[in-house]
């Protein structure tokens, strides 16, 4: 039957109250801290102190751990059927090392006991002895290294290539060449909670885990590995959870493992929650990136060539970084049009802690670079940089440079029209001075000037070709007795607003009150595994797999009420939360009163939707294909003042315009854009994790690792472009990652415009723009 499923919008598009705001807000949300059982025990976990180290021996004297009524558990007391793995991608991450050490901070040991004063006092009862071998920290330096052997024999974990052209013809056609190697550092996520789990074992062969975490179904396979268990013994429930941006889609598979392990050990409650300090020490960040970057370009502008080498620094294990290297690779060369690119793109293992997912997932690192080499190539032939971007940026029927053909929205030029705009930029931007004139501005006690820098970016949305086997989601959708519905997901809400969103589009669907629609909370035995919360694909992917669903109740609803009211279903639409006959134009019944309806008949109110990524495929072979289904676009526009004498940079205002396809909350989005434009800042103005020369964690508290405060937050203007795209709900593309992706060379360039130096590395820290500026004063004067 061909039923009329047009509904007007009721939710869609509205500026409506976050689901979770007020739960938040008084402090009634229960995190993974708050929850307690009966005769709980906690967990402590011993760890290498040695970058890289042969395990000799652990000695543990059991008498005094069973005074303390303390167990210990070693890789040898993991389960029969159980694995000694944590599978991310590779199966290379142990959950306890068992002969060799790859990274200071490692878990050895865990101990268990029925408070943190006695697994603490335990822990002077376990020694391990150690035989400490050579360690190696660059990427660079790392691959292909003669004696020190992480990951095989070349340390190369993953590997991804884009082709086309003819690169050397691209280069000898052009009439100026720019090249750079360039440094992106660790980034730490800083989220609010840090992580943390509990373990309930559940009868002799089943156990529940509570937790802080973005992918509840990573943790279950972990777990069930782990143990030796069978998927469905193994139940994980996210708690609420404080922040992720990334951090907690890999790192919950080791916390979530190593608190269950402890609990099979003991047959009781288990919670182990991180300090601080231990968070950043031993869980992953962002990964650092080395990258070679060479562009060639014509005296009138023409961009004939580009290509890049990327060096990814893993850590000691892959984890995500196959992933995260395929997304580095494909965003390598920009959103621009050009015929000849290179891209070669390795990650790279090292005796550092294992890296990971990070809002942006690659891009970021390899963006920095790609819109530095823009701006110094329209420098090159003195043109603006915002006019040279739009010679090359891509539209609709463009190639992309790994052969995609763009056939529909890409809104990019407007982001582009719209930040100049409302930034003022041609009024605004002045002309960059010389370091000279810098100099005669001291002189005169004038050492601040502004300046604007602009990013023109894109971000491929989902998961993408090498990662299409998850690209699938499910949902349940349960209408009430009273009219109200309830729906289940299996991606998960960390901060972002995707109960707020997926809400509206369930509301808008059924055309029921959005008050009157409520998420289950997530847990793998009563949801769907939607795949992982990342990459923005939760909105789209869940919402479509939500109208799926909605569609299958509207069916069941409106036959339901074409019995009744003697009328044809096919003829039946949803309009102001009411059922109307088009025929007549008439109102029938509410929604809420439809519902009741089918209850009365006795009819299905429950049912579940499925949804898989549209198509993609890339020949890593051959450096092309459709490396993503669709794409989001932005301008970022930065603003600085920037102290020529001390280095000092503040930022004054930020525009980001993103095209998104539809804003289902435009008010969740523009959170969305401001949270990450500001965690985009410090990735270029302050952030940085620091090492010591053995391979240890130095700022590893918010005292040491600073983060933009209020105080530094600077004006940010969000502005929304909508360019649908036909396959999202509404036309909606993701909105998570891109807002911080952009935000670094925009800075970098911000400051090459006041001041006349170009950066090579971020996080622009006053200490490196000061040398910057004596570096350029040393090179005038010669």
């Amino acid at each position: 039957m061909d039923y009329n499923f047009e509904v007007d919008t009721m939710a869609v598009g509205k500026r409506l109250k976050r689901k979770d705001a007020d739960t938040k807000v008084t402090g009634e949300a229960p995190y993974a801290y708050d929850l307690s059982f009966a005769d709980e025990h906690y967990l402590k976990v011993i760890r290498s102190p040695f970058a890289h180290a042969k395990i000799l021996k652990i000695k543990i004297d059991y008498k005094e751990l069973e005074s303390l009524n303390v167990t210990a558990g070693t890789a040898n007391d993991i389960p029969e059927k159980g694995k000694n793995v944590l599978h991310v991608i590779h199966d290379d991450w142990p959950l306890l090392a068992e002969k060799v050490t790859r990274h200071v901070g490692e878990p050895v040991v865990i101990l268990v006991g029925p408070s943190l004063v006695s697994v603490e006092e335990a822990s002077n009862y376990v020694s391990v002895e150690y035989k400490e071998l050579p360690a190696v920290f660059d990427p660079v330096e790392a691959k292909d290294h003669p004696s020190i052997h992480i990951f095989e024999e070349n340390n190369v974990c993953s590997y991804w290539q884009q082709k086309n052209g003819d690169i050397e013809k691209g280069f000898s056609d052009s009439d100026i060449i720019i090249e750079n190697e360039y440094r992106t550092p660790a980034q730490e996520h800083a989220y609010i909670e840090t992580q943390g789990c509990i373990a309930v074992p559940e009868g002799h062969d089943s156990i529940t885990v509570y937790g802080s975490m973005q992918c509840p179904f990573y943790v279950q396979r972990c777990i069930a590995e782990v143990l030796g268990l069978d998927w469905s013994k193994v139940n994980i429930i996210q708690t609420t959870t404080g922040g992720a941006f990334g951090g907690k889609e890999d790192v919950p598979n080791q916390i979530g493992s190593l608190a269950a392990f402890g609990a099979w050990l003991v047959r009781r409650p288990v919670k182990y929650l991180l300090t601080r300090e231990e968070d950043i020490e031993t869980t992953s960040k962002r990964h650092p990136a080395v990258i070679r970057y060479k562009t060639g370009i014509t005296k009138k502008g023409e961009l004939k060539a580009i290509k890049v080498e990327v060096f990814l620094n893993t850590g000691a294990y892959a984890t995500l970084a196959p992933a995260v290297l395929y997304r580095a690779a494909m965003h390598a060369a920009g959103p621009y049009k050009c015929k000849n690119v290179d891209v070669q793109a390795y990650a790279v293992t090292t005796n550092l802690v294992p890296f990971g997912a990070f809002r942006g997932f690659g891009a970021p690192q390899v963006l920095f670079p790609v819109e530095e080499q823009m701006d110094r190539a329209a420098e090159s032939i003195n043109m603006d940089p915002s006019d040279f971007r739009e010679m090359h940026i891509l539209k609709v029927g463009d190639t992309m440079t790994f052969g995609q053909i763009l056939d529909q929205s890409v809104g990019l030029e407007e982001t582009l029209s719209k930040a100049r705009e409302e930034s003022e930029w041609y009024k605004k931007r002045k002309p960059t001075p010389t370091m000279k004139e810098v100099l005669n501005d001291q002189k005169k006690g004038i050492y601040r000037r502004k300046g604007l820098g602009i990013s023109t970016i894109f971000y491929g949305c989902f998961l993408g070709a090498a990662g299409k086997i998850m690209s699938r989601s499910g949902a349940y959708i349960q209408v009430e007795p009273d009219g109200s519905v309830r729906f289940a997901v299996g991606t998960t809400e960390m901060g972002q607003g995707m109960i707020t969103v997926l809400s509206q589009i369930v509301a808008e669907e059924l055309g029921i009150e959005y008050e009157r629609v409520h998420m289950t909370p997530v847990d793998t035995s009563r949801v769907p595994d939607s795949g992982p919360t990342v990459a923005s694909r939760a909105t789209i992917m869940s919402g479509r797999a939500l109208q799926d669903a909605c569609e299958k109740l509207r069916v069941l609803i409106y036959d339901k009420v074409a019995i009744k009211y003697k009328v044809k279903a096919t003829d039946l639409r949803i309009k102001d939360f009411k059922i109307w006959d088009q025929n007549n134009l008439t109102a029938l019944l509410s929604v809420t009163d439809a519902i009741k309806l089918v209850y009365q008949e006795r009819g299905q109110i429950a049912v579940a939707g499925w949804d898989i990524a549209p198509s993609t495929h890339y020949d890593n072979e051959k450096g092309q294909g459709d490396a993503y289904s669709a794409y989001a676009w932005c301008t970022n526009i930065v603003e600085v003042e920037v102290d020529s004498q001390i280095g000092t940079v503040d930022v004054l205002n930020i525009w980001a315009a993103h095209d998104v396809g539809k804003a289902i909350n435009p008010q969740t989005l523009e959170g969305q854009i401001e949270g990450g434009s500001l965690q985009g800042l410090g990735y270029g103005r302050y952030e940085e994790i620091i090492f010591t020369p053995e391979g240890r964690v130095l700022s590893n508290n918010l005292g040491t690792y600073l983060i933009p405060t209020t105080k530094e937050t600077p004006n940010i203007h969000s502005i929304i472009v909508e360019d649908p795209w036909t396959e999202g709900p509404y036309g909606a593309k993701g909105i998570g990652e891109q807002p911080l992706m952009g935000i670094a060379p925009a800075l970098t360039n911000a400051i090459a415009n006041a001041i006349g130096i170009r950066l090579n590395a971020i996080p622009a820290t006053p200490e490196r723009v000061w040398a910057a500026i004596q570096d350029k004063i040393k090179e005038e004067k010669a």
